[in-house]
């Protein structure tokens, strides 16, 4: 799959451990990333690629420990209007 550069290179800076390709081929895991370690510059390439609905989507079905409390309250409460979600947690089975 191609993805546009300016994707690629906010991919490699929010998630700094793996190729930006690989990264880019899972949306979810991706967003939760940038909304974790992106600025404001990040946001605004991704927001050309991807929706409201699929930051929603990333958020509905985040990933344990990949984002903290204050930026999980931002994306949650004053993007989307849903103070009291409960931020994912891990479980050991």
């Amino acid at each position: 799959m191609s993805f546009p550069p300016e994707l690629l290179d906010v991919a490699s800076r929010v998630v700094w451990f793996q190729p930006p390709e690989e990264t880019l081929g899972h949306k979810i895991y991706f967003l939760c990333y940038l909304m974790q370690y992106g600025l404001l510059e990040d946001v605004v390439v991704t927001q050309r690629y991807y929706t409201k609905e699929d930051f929603k989507e990333a958020l509905d079905n985040a990933y344990p420990g990949i984002m903290d409390k204050r930026s999980w309250a931002y994306w949650n409460l004053i993007i989307f209007g849903t103070p009291d979600k409960p931020m994912p947690i891990r479980k050991f089975e």
